[in-house]
């Protein structure tokens, strides 16, 4: 009876534990405000403590993809000192610059909103090209006039471009992709730093630590469209933590058929779909996050990998030869080009440029699928081969792999 008792007594103070443990927690998780709300800081707050973060950020294509030119005349790429006839606006007329990689646009006012003027820069051809998105192209042109000036920003862009947009007056807290778009509102961590007070995409589940980065890297719709009439492109009411398919659906896709979203296979066929094409990749299903080969608070190399871009460093940190996620036998074995050569690259066969930007420029498909010749004939989706041996077709690139022994003829030729 005395060691019954004795147990019944320990598990009551585990229980006690426990009580104290989960309301702990629960009071950390739920600190907030005076006002009963986290309310947005801004990101130059967030340096007081992370300043070598900070740092990197204000460096990154993220931090600077608005900006004024008269604040910042140096970010303006386009060539305005040659008259060309797609140019039809002066550098008077800019307010913001966006982005800065692959291409350049040029957002004006419009009354109470802002619009995208007529002309893009080619940041890779350095040429100009007409910024003019034609009914059909995007799901949203149905619903906005066909004057680029009538085409809002607000609406159609800037939920993305800015931290903590305001549907309602228009108001953002930051232009840019700020720290509180990633991490949520940060009032609460400001007054009382904490891991449980702030959001961390790499500590939430997968389906929501993911999320965090497919709120601008899809295409999509959200679920309430219209929202008081307006028809918007990016996920309103989201905030991170949340799951993004409360707010947001993926663009639709079927099979065989091309449009400008999708290849008719299923990937994406245009830029800003890294997202769609993550959730269908067998790195997603192993859990693995974005983070797992970026990070987005800046590095020394492009698209902030974690490592070099050309080379294998990232992949093969997980996919070395030899590994269960790797291939069986040496580099040269698995590519049958030269270690040290671009044939033998990851990305050149997993990641092949298959969605469109601009022009005839193409960005990484993130399905990493190795994409076949045969696919590329019967689908017209790109495949890294015929992309590095450019003065080759589709039939030799065929011919080829099914004289590779170590590969399935039923892989490679279908």
């Amino acid at each position: 009876m005395r060691q019954a008792g004795r147990k019944a007594g320990a598990l009551l103070v585990v229980a006690g534990a426990i009580f104290l443990i989960v309301n702990l927690i629960r009071s950390v998780d739920n600190d907030t405000d005076e006002a009963g709300e986290r309310s947005y800081v801004g990101s130059a707050t967030c340096q007081s403590c992370h300043q070598d973060i900070y740092d990197r950020w204000q460096d990154t294509l993220m931090a600077n993809i608005l900006v004024a030119p008269s604040e910042r005349p140096e970010v303006v790429l386009g060539d305005f000192s040659v008259p060309d006839p797609l140019v039809t606006f002066t550098l008077d007329d800019v307010a913001f610059t966006h982005g800065s990689k692959w291409k350049q646009r040029y957002f004006t006012r419009a009354g109470d909103d802002y619009a995208v003027l007529p002309a893009e820069w080619d940041v890779t051809n350095r040429a100009w090209r007409r910024y003019y998105p034609e009914p059909g192209m995007e799901w949203w042109t149905d619903h906005y006039p066909e004057d680029p000036m009538l085409r809002p920003t607000g609406p159609l862009c800037d939920g993305c471009h800015s931290t903590n947009y305001d549907i309602g007056t228009r108001e953002v807290t930051e232009w840019n992709v700020g720290c509180e778009k990633c991490h949520g509102a940060g009032s609460a961590h400001l007054e009382r730093p904490g891991q449980r007070n702030i959001v961390n995409p790499a500590r939430l589940d997968l389906v929501r630590g993911v999320d965090v980065c497919i709120q601008c890297h899809s295409q999509g719709q959200p679920l309430a469209n219209p929202i008081d009439g307006v028809y918007y492109d990016w996920p309103v009411g989201y905030q991170p933590g949340d799951r993004l398919s409360d707010f947001w659906r993926l663009e639709e896709h079927l099979l065989g058929e091309e449009t400008f979203t999708h290849w008719p296979e299923g990937s994406a066929h245009k830029n800003r779909m890294q997202g769609n094409d993550f959730v269908m990749s067998a790195m997603y299903t192993a859990d693995v996050g974005c983070w797992g080969c970026h990070d987005v608070h800046g590095t020394e190399h492009d698209a902030d990998l974690i490592a070099p871009a050309d080379t294998n460093e990232t992949c093969l940190a997980c996919h070395g030869p030899g590994r269960p996620e790797g291939p069986a036998g040496t580099l040269e074995e698995h590519t049958r080009h030269r270690a040290d050569g671009e044939g033998s690259l990851c990305v050149g066969c997993h990641m092949p440029k298959t969605a469109r930007t601009i022009a005839d420029v193409r960005v990484r498909s993130h399905t990493f699928r190795f994409v076949t010749p045969a696919m590329t004939g019967a689908y017209g989706i790109p495949n890294g081969c015929t992309s590095c041996h450019t003065d080759r077709t589709n039939e030799w690139a065929r011919e080829a792999l099914l004289g590779w022994d170590n590969l399935s003829p039923w892989r490679v030729a279908r």
